[in-house]
């Protein structure tokens, strides 16, 4: 019989983890898949046949064994982060549910926009398996204006606005106006400019502005439109083939940064 009682799998920062826990719930090892199979990081060697064991419906591809790494200085940093400041737990439109109830009219609206940011956000999050590290629902200090999701990694740095869209709707983009369907032109060009502006601030670092259409069937973009990328959300995983910009080091500094309630109040 094993000494080990469960695996939980967990990821709420984008990097899926499977925890292996004894009886007493103390962890022992955790598993970090991986392109190549991935690693089980062991806490203690003795439980490492009991460890591979329970963990091996998880398992894929090549998979090493050993003692966790040391942690790099932007992995510190954010251990030292007090919870009140750390953005990593955010969900996407975090901002949207936790901002009351809405104004009479507005529920149909607004669940909209929830749906929207889930869908796209869902989509940033399995950039993880690429090395890429999201947040979601950054704040500003003006009310409603925070950026829906901040997506750091091999190519780059990126402010992903999403725009709510029936499937069927059709999508004019013009700059700066973008008209849904029968909706008000609205200026979201600039907004997201604006969005890139901001993270650019408080980062220290290039962003790109990218507007992602949550289920929008097409989305003419206009040849001219050079510095706004524009995408639909099953279009999201072709972000991972962006040409290299940023190194690993660097992808986890800007996240350890980014994930820092402190560094957007006064952006």
């Amino acid at each position: 019989m094993t000494a080990l009682l469960r695996v939980t799998p967990t990821g709420p920062d984008g990097r899926e983890r499977y925890f292996v826990s004894l009886r007493d719930g103390r962890t022992v090892a955790w598993y970090e898949p991986g392109r190549a199979g991935g690693r089980i990081c062991l806490l203690d060697e003795v439980y490492a046949t009991e460890a591979r064991a329970a963990l091996a419906p998880y398992l894929t591809g090549e998979v090493t064994a050993g003692p966790p790494p040391v942690p790099t200085a932007a992995e510190l940093a954010g251990m030292a982060l007090h919870p009140d400041d750390d953005l990593a737990p955010n969900r996407p439109a975090e901002d949207l549910l936790t901002g009351g109830r809405p104004q009479p009219g507005r529920e149909r609206r607004l669940k909209a926009e929830v749906a929207a940011r889930e869908r796209v956000g869902e989509a940033l999050d399995l950039l993880g398996a690429a090395g890429w590290r999201v947040l979601h629902a950054v704040p500003s200090p003006v009310a409603g204006d925070g950026i829906d999701h901040l997506a750091i990694g091999p190519g780059g740095t990126l402010a992903v606005r999403t725009v709510a869209s029936a499937r069927r709707a059709r999508v004019r983009v013009g700059d700066p106006q973008v008209t849904v369907g029968r909706g008000d032109p609205r200026p979201l060009l600039r907004w997201v400019r604006r969005d890139a502006d901001r993270a650019a601030h408080a980062l220290a670092a290039a962003v790109r502005p990218v507007l992602a259409f949550a289920h929008a069937a097409r989305v003419p973009v206009p040849p001219s439109l050079q510095d706004v990328r524009i995408l639909r959300a099953d279009q999201i995983p072709a972000l991972a083939g962006l040409s290299p910009a940023l190194k690993p080091t660097e992808v986890e500094s800007l996240y350890a940064i980014a994930r820092d309630r402190r560094t957007w109040l006064n952006t």
